[in-house]
């Protein structure tokens, strides 16, 4: 080992690159027409260098001879692109802020984990005589690249595009070349790349070789405009060329459906533009992504690009797209993949899109960094709006000034986070020093991804505070594209953003903010954060949006679980932050997305759908109105069918025409006429489904539905409870214990008169082996364990460690031959004084049990609790369910958009949601009754107010103890929960509690529950 004797590039402000090319428009030389317009890189000059290469890790650049001194022949093999942590070296490092080495910007450790990269390629002969490139799509952090021995260069931003000319260095074609990359885990890049997601290093992205004929299009700026009539359309554009700056270049541009519209010529010197107007000229937007084609030919190099016609401005307080404003139903996206982290294959971020367009999203936030181009082709051709995001965050100069600031703890969250995040920016935002670095992240975002249509906004990126380099990098952006917007929501007062963002805002914080800032839109750059299950009151946030005209939408937080596959012998699961021994870590907040790791959506996702769908209906006046919240068609595309919910079952679909309802408008219709007579709860489902397939989804796909009560019963009548036999019981008293059995029935009920709880038999077997137990509490779920959530207090005040504790037990026969029993109960927890204090009324008989439950509070008790409810032991073989209420799928008071009523049916394993960290899951709400089922008999229980249940295989103790799932311990028992009242989940993780109105306080309580055994 031998210290350098100049600082090394990794660890140098004054070095970001060296003897790279400038940035340039992502794009391919091809050398037919034909072969542009194939769209296919395999056709084009290129020659990807992706696949097996030889490999070295060291744990320092120091401890590394000169290249000439090494023998990679000998090393192991990897795989490019991907991430050397996932591959055998090193360890995958989590935290959401902190930075993992001592923070002394620029200077980065000299243990500083290298890996060593070699390959041999030879090149085509073709390519003789042309300029040959060397292209690096991402690289994490950074990296010297050598070609044949020779040192070629130096590059920094992991999520940048660093490319070389290689001409020079290569051996005649046909000989055999090597290329040898030095790739550095951090640099002082890393200061600007603390994202909260998985630091994982490597040559993550595509590498490859590219060749420019001589003449050739080496760069070139698209824009194509609309003017304000909407009616009239230019493209203007200018083009760079390598080997001659006077050749003819000539421009074709073709229709979507592959005509040619116009053809010229234009020399590389003018500034050039077409026009298409009239019929020819159709608009792009997220409904309508309707793509034309410019061909770009100068001698044997043609260059094609994909475009839309869009217009995108600043109108009064809005920001309108082909003339109105949209909204954005949006999400965050992170590059991750659960096998190779941020080395996504192409497949999979096209599969994203398509679910994204099938879950009603419209918008995608590249957080917190550019994502792989290919992805932005993919959203050009589906529709999907982008927020392209430049590689910045220094979240993690947060932590450090916090530390320094006296007395933070006796300080407010916002208050501390204001004064915390002013101080934060001296480190580099407001360092002069850091200039350059900030302004290279900025060009290299615009240049390389300026011609996708998709982009709409231009980001400086996230949580790196607010200084004079940011000023900088938006004055570099307007002056460069004046034809986007460009958004930052860490300028607060909205100098260097055009218009305002704010993150995890509440409904009274955007109303507040909108009054009190009238003169531009506000946007949720982040809210919604959809860590475990969660995140609640989705709808209406959605609400407010589509009410309140300066509020343009937002991005959910965010679209996948972070989880990374990891298997130890037999055991295999989803690994996150500390999983693999990796410190500082911040465990699994990195496990907060609408997907899980392997990418199948969330109940959370299902929810986001239905509360974005862009079809409403509602019941007003005896007439279905439809509401069109689409902004540039209508709903020609769709089609309608209507049946009716009832508790005997659903009626048959039928077909009905919609009106012709224009965007953002409403039509109402009568309602459709049915044959049955109405009678109990019963709703009219209205469901809306694709006519044709789409690039994104089938035909007859759903896009929307709504669910609209005919009669709804929110009292609801309950079966008597009956003796069914005439001797009456016989009741024998022991110790503790009350036997009740009516033997001609075979009928038996034994009460412990200690704890409380009851068991069950009859002649088909067990019924119950635990329970009817009155119970305040659930499994805490992420969010409540969130920044601020209820569950700090409920562990404040011992909600996990409540107790029902019998004060006293009477009985009677009645004359009916049924037996009332009457229990006076507190529920408790240790060392506390605060209680529910309630008087349980049991009335039994034969196959039928009848529980009412009265009770108040008394003590310091909690601002609020979890759940009043019933919990319940029954035997495994009872591992089934049907219901009438909400379903399929999970649902709570405010997270039940998206469950539908009806009749369902689910195993206990349909019950479970398996979130990666394990938490209260699968309750379904709005029951009106659940038939518990085993192979031969059922059991029955009806509320008389709508019921919330839940089955299931844990207990609440392990769902709260267990931080995967492979480590819960499966019963032997079934457990049921019916709850009469639960709390709402909110997105407290990181973000709004639970709203008021779907929070539970410890009020009285007053319900009644029957079970009928059969």
């Amino acid at each position: 080992m031998s210290f350098p004797k100049t600082q090394p590039d990794w660890s140098n402000l004054d070095i970001l690159h060296r003897n790279t090319l400038p940035p340039r428009a992502h794009f391919f030389p091809y050398t037919t027409k034909k072969g542009a317009l194939s769209f296919n890189r395999e056709n084009a000059q290129f020659q990807s260098l992706n696949g097996i290469w030889k490999f070295r890790h060291d744990i320092s650049p120091l401890e590394l001879p000169e290249w000439k001194e090494l023998d990679p022949i000998t090393w192991a093999n990897i795989k490019v692109p991907g991430m050397w942590q996932l591959q055998g070296y090193g360890r995958p490092l989590y935290t959401n802020v902190n930075y993992p080495f001592p923070v002394d910007p620029p200077n980065i450790p000299f243990l500083n984990e290298t890996g060593s990269y070699w390959r041999q390629f030879t090149t085509n002969k073709d390519w003789q005589g042309q300029q040959i490139r060397l292209r690096f799509e991402g690289v994490d952090s950074s990296f010297h690249v050598w070609v044949n021995g020779d040192e070629i260069g130096y590059s920094q931003g992991s999520r940048n595009a660093s490319e070389f000319d290689i001409t020079r260095f290569l051996k005649d074609a046909g000989a055999i070349n090597t290329v040898a990359v030095r790739v550095y885990q951090f640099c002082d890049g890393s200061y600007l790349e603390r994202q909260d997601q998985w630091l994982l290093s490597g040559i993550f992205r595509d590498v490859y070789l590219v060749a420019f004929p001589i003449p050739s299009i080496t760069d070139f700026t698209i824009l194509p405009q609309v003017d304000e009539s909407l009616t009239r359309g230019v493209v203007r554009f200018d083009v760079s060329l390598h080997g001659s700056d006077c050749e003819d270049i000539n421009v074709e541009l073709r229709s979507p459906s592959g005509d040619v519209l116009q053809e010229m010529q234009m020399k590389s010197t003018e500034i050039t533009a077409l026009t298409v107007q009239g019929a020819f000229l159709q608009l792009w937007s997220a409904e309508t992504p309707i793509l034309y084609t410019l061909l770009l030919t100068v001698g044997d190099c043609t260059v094609a690009q994909r475009i839309g016609f869009r217009r995108i401005e600043m109108k009064g307080a809005n920001f309108l797209v082909n003339g109105h404003p949209i909204i954005l139903y949006g999400v965050n996206r992170h590059e991750h993949h659960c096998l190779y982290g941020r080395a996504v294959p192409y497949e999979d971020m096209r599969a994203d899109i398509i679910m994204m367009k099938q879950h009603n999203i419209n918008a995608l936030r590249c957080s917190h960094q550019p994502n792989d181009p290919r992805l932005y082709d993919v959203c050009d051709e589906l529709g999907i709006y982008v927020m392209a995001e430049a590689d910045l965050e220094t979240h993690g100069f947060d932590p450090v000034e916090r530390t320094a600031i006296k007395d933070a703890h006796l300080m407010d969250g916002r208050e501390l986070q204001e004064l915390s995040f002013n101080r934060a920016k001296r480190w580099t935002s407001d360092n002069p020093d850091w200039y350059d670095a900030y302004m290279d992240r900025a060009v290299q975002l615009v240049e390389r991804f300026k011609n996708y249509t998709s982009i709409i906004f231009w980001s400086l990126g996230n949580e790196a505070f607010y200084g004079a380099n940011h000023v900088a990098m938006y004055r570099w952006i307007k002056d460069r594209d004046p034809s986007r917007l460009v958004h930052y929501e860490g300028d607060r007062n909205g100098t260097s953003t055009d218009f305002y963002s704010v993150m995890y805002a509440t409904l009274d914080e955007l109303k507040k903010h909108i009054a009190e800032n009238s003169d531009r839109p506000l946007i949720q750059c982040e809210y919604g954060h959809a860590m475990g299950n969660g995140p609640g009151g989705l709808a209406s946030y959605i609400e407010l949006y589509r009410s309140e005209p300066l509020l343009q939408g937002g991005y959910i937080w965010e679209w996948c679980n972070h989880g990374l596959f990891k298997r130890e012998g037999k055991l295999s699961y989803f690994a996150y932050g500390g999983d693999f021994g990796d410190t500082p870590n911040d465990r699994d907040f990195v496990m907060d997305g609408l997907v899980f790791s392997d990418h199948s959506p969330t109940p959370g996702l299902v929810e986001y759908k239905k509360s974005i769908q862009p079809v409403s209906i509602r019941l007003e006046c005896g007439k279905l109105h439809i509401k069109n919240h689409y902004d540039f068609i209508d709903l020609g595309h769709l089609f309608a069918t209507w049946h009716l919910v009832l508790e005997s079952g659903n009626t048959k679909p039928i077909k009905f025409e919609l009106p012709e309802i224009a965007p953002r408008a409403e039509a109402a219709i009568d309602l459709p006429d049915w044959d049955n007579e109405l009678h109990g709860d019963t709703w009219l489902s209205i469901h809306l489904y694709l006519k044709h397939e789409t690039a994104w989804a089938p035909r007859s796909h759903e896009i929307a539905w709504s669910q609209i009560p005919l009669f709804e019963s929110h009292t609801l009548e309950l079966p008597s409870v009956v003796a069914g036999d005439v001797n009456g019981p016989s009741i024998h008293e022991q110790p503790g214990r009350l036997n009740l059995m009516w033997p001609s029935c075979n009928e038996m009920f034994i009460i412990n008169l200690v704890d409380g709880n009851f068991s069950w038999a009859n002649k088909k077997g067990v019924i119950l082996t635990k329970g009817p137990e009155l119970g305040l509490y659930r499994a805490l779920t992420q969010n409540d364990l969130g920044f601020g959530g209820d569950g700090k207090e409920w562990l404040k005040f011992r909600l996990a460690e409540t107790k029902m504790h019998v004060r006293g037990f009477t009985w009677s026969v009645n004359r009916d031959h049924t037996v009332t029993v009457k229990a006076t109960v507190r529920v408790a927890p240790p060392v506390l004084e605060w209680a529910c204090n309630a008087e349980l009324i049991y009335m039994l008989g034969v196959g039928n049990l009848s529980i009412r439950a009265k009770g108040s509070f008394s003590g310091t008790v909690p601002r609020h609790i979890p759940r009043v409810g019933l919990t319940m032991s029954l035997p495994k073989e009872y591992n089934r369910a049907g219901w009438y209420g909400r379903g399929p799928g999970e649902s709570y008071r405010d997270k039940k958009q998206a469950a539908r009523f009806g009749r369902w049916e689910a195993t206990i394993d349909d019950f479970q949601t398996n979130y990666e960290w394990p938490q209260e899951n699968g309750n379904r709400s709005d029951v009106r009754w659940v038939r518990v089922k085993s192979n031969n008999a059922i059991l029955e229980v009806r509320m008389d107010v709508p019921l919330s249940f839940s089955l299931r295989k844990y207990s609440t103790d392990d769902l709260d103890k267990s931080t995967h799932p492979h480590e819960l311990t499966e019963l032997d028992e079934t457990v049921l929960n019916l709850d009469f009242a639960q709390h709402g989940l909110g997105s407290g993780s990181c973000g709004p509690l639970a709203f008021w109105g779907d929070r539970l306080s410890p009020e009285p309580f007053d319900f009644t529950t029957v079970f009928r055994a059969e």
